[in-house]
């Protein structure tokens, strides 16, 4: 059992209508699992009052309606359902493909990240599409997801001053993990490439094409491709 997760959960207060729920530190395949299970089994049998279940990389936030329940009735709730199946595993996730053009102009700092990694290009396009990322949470922005499992020789640091502006798609490395951006905004992760997919589409069923607990794999395109691929998602 890893020594970052939690005996029990434990609670904090988030505003007048969410309580955040800890199962415990850092950024842990244990924990997330845990937090996964939990956050799973309350949106399959929600608490009267609740509305939301939303899992990040050691808790997740329960939004309820204040005049429906309170946080006092909703510990008790979440206590019993740990305890009736402490170790219960969280449903499987689906793999999700992203295909992504590495390099040139969609990778603009895919050189900076040769030269802290001593990698050629070749050789971070291959370790990077070589793994099933965890989705630990989605957030930031809709549907930029953060990536845990990479490589260790992929590690490079933030910008030092983040970009005003990050066009969609983006794929990009910040310290020991890697993430998509899926509309365009700052940021100040290093960008290695992008994809062609929306990654987010309001007017989609589901806008998103992953969530917290599917896992990524990206698969290397060309330019070309690229293109034809940008193209045929927006006919």
């Amino acid at each position: 059992m890893s020594s970052n997760l939690y005996d029990t959960v434990r609670f904090r207060l988030s505003g007048d209508c969410s309580l955040l729920v800890d199962c415990g530190e850092g950024i842990d395949p244990l924990v997330n699992r845990k937090v996964l299970s939990l956050s799973s089994r309350l949106r399959e049998n929600p608490p009267r009052g609740v509305q939301n279940v939303v899992p990040a990389y050691r808790c997740f936030a329960v939004i309820y309606d204040p005049l429906r329940t309170n946080p006092v009735a909703l510990k008790s709730e979440i206590i019993s359902i740990e305890n009736t199946k402490p170790d219960a595993n969280p449903p499987e996730g689906e793999v999700v493909f992203i295909p992504v053009c590495y390099g040139g102009e969609f990778g603009p700092d895919i050189d900076f990240v040769s030269s802290v990694t001593g990698l050629k290009l070749e050789e971070i396009m291959e370790i990077h599409s070589s793994c099933e990322y965890p989705v630990y949470m989605i957030g930031f922005t809709p549907g930029f997801c953060y990536l845990g499992g990479m490589n260790e020789r992929l590690r490079a640091p933030r910008r030092e001053t983040p970009r005003l502006s990050i066009p969609a798609g983006s794929v990009g490395i910040a310290e020991t993990q890697t993430g998509m951006y899926p509309v365009e905004s700052p940021g100040g992760w290093q960008i290695i490439g992008k994809t062609p997919f929306r990654l987010f589409a309001p007017e989609r069923e589901n806008p998103f094409l992953y969530k917290a607990g599917d896992r990524i794999r990206f698969e290397p395109i060309s330019s070309s491709e690229f293109r034809r691929l940008y193209e045929k998602e927006r006919s």
